[in-house]
Formats: C-alpha cells, structure tokens, sequence
C-alpha cells in the first residue's frame, strides 16, 4: 500500500534528514516508525502526504506515485493524527468529525451522519459528546476525536505522529487498547510515529527503528527484541529487551499445564494427587479452584471451592499474565478461550511463563514454529 524507492530528504543547509529510504507497508498493516529525537521518521511520515517533498525518489501509496496527485486532494484521502490534535476549538465534536466528508462533497446531514457512526466507534456517545466543544473534552476524549475524525473519508492510509505522546500513562495505555481494537474492526494501512519502543512494541505490526536518517532494522517487534540486527538497536531497544519481549508474546495452549480438574457437583475426593485441583461448572467453564486440604470430607465441590480471579484468554500476552498473577497474588493463571464460552484450557505457571518466553526467542531465532522449539535443560531426560 505504501512504498519508499530510494527515498531521501536533504535541506538546503546541507542536513540530510532521511537518506536513501527504501521500504514497504502492506495493505492493513500498522507499522511504528521508532527513534530518538531528529532522526527523520517525522519527516518521512510528512513525506506521504506531501507536507514534506522529498528531494530525490519516490513514494508510492496503493499504486500511484504521490508526485502526481494534487496535494490537497492527496491529504483529503489520508488520515492524520498528531500529537495536539488540531481540532477546531469553535465547531461542535460532531462538526469537528464531519469536517473532511463534508470537503469531500458530502452533504451536511451525511457527513454529520457519518460522524456519528465513527464517534460510536471510538467509544464516544454521539449524544452525550457530539454537542460538546474541544475545550470541554479531556485529552483522551479529544484524542479520540481526532482518530474519528481520521476515518471520517474512509482512507486507505492513516498516518499518526505521537498521537497518545501528551497524555498521561494510564489514559495513554487505555487509548492504545482502544485503538488496537479499533484497528482490528477498520484494519487500516497505519503509519505510526513515536520515540517510545514499548509504544511501539505493543502496537506495531512490524517496526522500523531509526537511526540517523536510516532504518538499521525493519522487522517483527519479537525479532527486534530478540534479535537486534546492531549494536545500535540493541542499546536503543535497551538491556531489559527480554522483559519487554513478554508483551509480544502471546499465551498459546502448548505453553499450558493441566492440573487435576473437578466439576462442581462431583462429590468431595478422598485425596488429591496435587496441592490444587481446577473448578469447572457443567458446561466445563472455570469456575475457581480447590485446594488438597479443603478437599475432605463429606459434600460436593461446590461447597469447598474457591472462585479463581486470576485468568485471562489464550492469546493475551505474557506480560499481561505475569501481571495478573502480581496482580492476584497468584502462582498461576487459568487460561480460557473466549470463543468458546470461556472453555478452560489449561494453567499458566511462573516456570511455563519462562519457558514459553526462551521457546518464542528460539523459534524466530531458528525460524521454526514454537511448538518445534527443544530447549535444553541443566537436567538429564
């Protein structure tokens, strides 16, 4: 969808600020441009819709070289986000989404339609936010009109510089949830700048990290954190690339142990060949867990078991089951698919969670599936 040849932007100072860039985005991918201050992926996103010319090469988006389509209506097919959002502080939260179909030569009553819809879609009542103005918003709620009001001319191309850089932690790890989800309904071709490597981590199909002015490596975000291609992106990923790699990881049925398991109305065992035993309901949902002392005795499950708040589905990362079992005081974590009514499918334990992360490291280093993965252990078979 979006393609680099030999792209390179020098001022007429004589500072080069991207030099000889060449790369590819595929149709629907989310790609995070990553690097310190000054080291050219603003200007390379600014390139696509021609904020910036380059001066030598060619930039290509879905087939056609930008060099001959009319800027403004080149910028009117793209999406842009940035940092300070830009809306218009004297129209209405609807007017401010409606802005771009309403140029196109929607009418009113459709491109204020169409506002809607997307202010839906980015969690924001149309009702309860539309009439309200930017300065009566929250940075995270103008934030997200600004995404609306990107998708408001349905682009094939969105770019976004920094867009959760001025918000505070907690609300900007809240907007990139929303916005992976958002990304899995609209799978848009993203371009998606930001100096934050677990920003770009987490949200990156592939990333591109910066040096000056070149790309030293362009790949999946688990292979650049497990295997960087230069000394010098391997100290700007950082020591703690390990622990940054756990939230590109996801939970996979193979990492799973199966624990002894009991069903609510099973009545109470003699003993258990374990320290716990798993809870299911009847329709094998986890309803908690038992422990081998509380396991005695006269009655059903049910009237000993304990509920079991520490789980999450198969798939979810490692980071986020090492953090709920902080979370929960928890030496392990249930995990379930929530496809299929929350059918429980096995544990997750300190002792997999590592496992599971050296297998993920190995496989891309050995270009293999995970499963195919043999690690060595300090013990003999």
């Amino acid at each position: 969808m979006i393609r680099f040849e030999h792209v390179t932007k020098r001022y007429a100072d004589g500072t080069t600020a991207v030099d000889d860039l060449s790369f590819e985005v595929a149709e629907g991918e989310l790609v995070t441009l990553v690097g310190p201050s000054g080291c050219g992926k603003t200007t390379t996103m600014k390139m696509v819709n021609r904020l910036i010319e380059p001066t030598e090469g060619r930039i290509f988006v879905d087939g056609r070289d930008i060099a001959e389509v009319d800027p403004v209506k080149l910028r009117r097919s793209i999406g842009y986000v940035i940092q300070q959002v830009g809306l218009f502080p004297h129209k209405t939260v609807l007017d401010n989404t409606a802005t771009v179909p309403h140029l196109l030569g929607t009418g009113r009553a459709g491109a204020r339609a169409r506002a809607a819809e997307l202010l839906e879609l980015v969690g924001l009542d149309p009702s309860v936010y539309g009439d309200r103005y930017p300065d009566q918003l929250s940075g995270g709620q103008r934030q997200r009109v600004g995404v609306a009001r990107a998708l408001a001319a349905d682009p094939p191309v969105l770019l976004m510089d920094e867009p959760f850089g001025a918000v505070d932690p907690v609300v900007r790890e809240h907007l990139q949830n929303e916005f992976l989800k958002l990304q899995s309904q609209v799978r848009k071709t993203i371009l998606f700048v930001t100096h934050d490597i677990e920003e770009a981590v987490r949200l990156g199909d592939r990333i591109a990290v910066y040096g000056d002015g070149r790309i030293e490596q362009f790949d999946a975000p688990a292979t650049v954190l497990g295997a960087p291609a230069t000394d010098y992106v391997a100290d700007f990923v950082g020591a703690d690339r390990g622990l940054k790699r756990l939230s590109v990881t996801p939970v996979e049925e193979g990492d799973l142990e199966q624990p002894p398991v009991l069903r609510l109305d099973d009545p109470l065992p003699r003993s258990l060949d374990a320290r716990w035993a798993v809870v299911l309901d009847a329709e094998g949902g986890l309803h908690g867990w038992i422990s081998a002392g509380q396991a005695r005795g006269t009655g059903t499950v049910r009237d000993r078991a304990r509920r079991m708040d520490a789980r999450l589905p198969v798939g979810a990362s490692l980071k986020q089951a090492f953090s709920t079992m902080l979370q929960h005081d928890a030496g392990w974590v249930a995990v379930v698919d929530p496809e299929a009514e929350d059918r429980f499918l096995g544990v997750l334990t300190p002792a997999r969670l590592h496992t599971a992360l050296r297998r993920s490291i190995d496989a891309d280093a050995q270009d293999v599936a995970r499963a195919d993965v043999r690690l060595e252990s300090v013990t003999k078979d």
